[in-house]
């Protein structure tokens, strides 16, 4: 069915099969930019103690340093290191710990919380060559390369837009002492931080509708495929079995209507039939019908009837009845019990046209 005729809107049950298999709108630019803007944010917050915190870490560690004796001890040594450890993770462990909620919280806001443990699955659709210049060179290709321009061209402009103001302020504050250049620096960082990340931001919002526009489109569903999903919930069960009975009764009869253009019928002899078809068109002998039991006695009985050989031989009548289904040629790995058999169909047929 093509694309276009997917025009409506898709149902709850093929929302809830779709997300099943990981089909949810996400946008990876939006998580990182969400990510970039939390710490950007722990950094102003926690920057000042991080910075008391480290002074008097700095304080301490070179004041060991300064008495070598106390230093060159194991205890010394291991006070020194752990002192050193305790800084550096005091220092990072809010910021980690500010963009890991950011992280998760965005994501759970995209996708939600729902495992789905069929998107971890290999897919070897995506290994068709066809697939991928469709999606290397279609729309989503498109759309990403104008995504990455968009970003380079916003965020450039947006530090442009902060230092060229700034340069005749970098001028002038050449002699100025340390104390009002870091104050100026910290300032100028930080205004051009919060702007390159309102920019990566705002890319990642219109990526994220651009994604969910995307699936949105995937999941539409054609009429016919609506009717017959509601047709399907809204039948009680005992109408359902009764269509699959049906359903059964019919590819029987399909299935038996072929037996009489069989060239062998292979039986077990009692339990097990399956009626062989070679043509000649196909590379190997094709399975025509197949039955156990009372299914197997019918196609005995049909293939008398139309003059089909019947062979007994067990272990391939019940091999083919378990390894190929209908209208299937057979495995490889059967060829040569097969080939034995037409063989001996044959050879009868071609001496009792001699008889005649």
């Amino acid at each position: 069915m093509a694309n276009d005729d997917k025009t409506e809107k898709p149902t709850a049950k093929h929302r809830r099969e779709a997300r099943a298999k990981g089909q949810v709108a996400k946008s990876t630019d939006l998580s990182g930019a969400v990510v970039v803007s939390a710490g950007l944010i722990a950094v102003l917050a926690f920057s000042g103690a991080i910075a008391h915190s480290t002074g008097a870490a700095m304080v301490a560690i070179f004041g060991q340093i300064a008495r070598p004796a106390n230093v060159m001890t194991g205890a010394g040594l291991h006070g020194l290191m752990s002192l050193l450890a305790s800084t550096v993770i005091g220092a990072v462990a809010p910021i980690a710990g500010v963009c890991l909620a950011a992280a998760v919280i965005v994501n759970v806001a995209q996708a939600g919380l729902k495992y789905s443990p069929k998107a971890l699955k290999p897919t070897f659709s995506k290994l068709n060559p066809l697939t991928n210049a469709k999606r290397i060179f279609g729309p989503r290709a498109g759309f990403e390369t104008a995504k990455s321009i968009a970003k380079v061209a916003v965020v450039g402009s947006l530090i442009a837009l902060t230092l060229v103001p700034d340069m005749t302020h970098i001028q002038a504050s050449v002699g100025t002492g340390p104390g009002a250049l870091a104050v100026m620096l910290r300032t100028n960082l930080t205004g051009l931080a919060l702007r390159a990340g309102a920019g990566y931001l705002l890319i990642g919002v219109i990526d994220y509708a651009w994604q969910r526009r995307q699936v949105e489109k995937s999941l539409k569903m054609t009429k016919q495929e609506v009717r017959d999903e509601f047709k399907a919930h809204d039948l009680p069960a005992e109408v359902k079995s009764a269509i699959r009975r049906r359903q059964l009764q019919a590819a029987r009869a399909r299935m038996m209507a072929a037996v009489p253009r069989a060239d062998v019928v292979v039986t077990n002899p009692t339990h097990f039939a399956v009626a062989l078809q070679y043509s000649g068109d196909v590379p190997a002998p094709v399975v025509v019908a197949k039955g156990q039991d009372n299914v197997a006695l019918s196609i005995r009985r049909i293939a008398n009837e139309h003059a089909i050989p019947i062979v007994e031989n067990k272990p391939l009548a019940r091999e083919l009845f378990r390894v190929v289904e209908v209208d299937q040629m057979i495995p490889a790995d059967l060829y040569a019990a097969v080939a034995e058999v037409l063989a001996f169909v044959y050879r009868m047929a071609a001496r009792r046209k001699v008889a005649v």
